[in-house]
């Protein structure tokens, strides 16, 4: 069977509950889902659908990820650095090493691209 060479994202109504490795709770009661659409022949890049509900997490990523925001906000520091805020339409990156706190102020959608390093 042919794989298709366009996907279109389906819906995040069946996403994956529970916390990424990494991922820790530090304050209130966050809760997430994760819907990974698709992911290369290699398994080495993926691109799915993420919800969080408001809290706190300490995360540590050991891969690249590409966001962009399609709800919520969300204030990000980086370990030891500037906070910085996103909200719906924003796009970033997260780099392989980072380490820090994803404080989740409203609930947030967002669409993902990790490379697995």
């Amino acid at each position: 069977m042919t794989r298709p060479t366009i996907l279109k994202f389906g819906a995040v109504e069946h996403a994956e509950a529970g916390d990424l490795p990494g991922w820790v709770v530090v304050e209130g009661r966050p809760t997430m889902q994760t819907a990974v659409h698709h992911t290369t022949e290699d398994g080495k890049v993926m691109s799915g659908t993420w919800r969080a509900s408001p809290g706190t997490y300490h995360a540590t990523y050991t891969d690249y990820e590409f966001v962009h925001m399609i709800a919520g906000r969300i204030v990000i520091t980086p370990d030891g650095g500037e906070p910085v805020e996103v909200g719906p339409g924003d796009a970033f990156v997260v780099e392989a090493d980072f380490k820090g706190t994803w404080k989740i102020l409203e609930p947030v959608t967002k669409h993902f691209v990790v490379v697995v390093g």
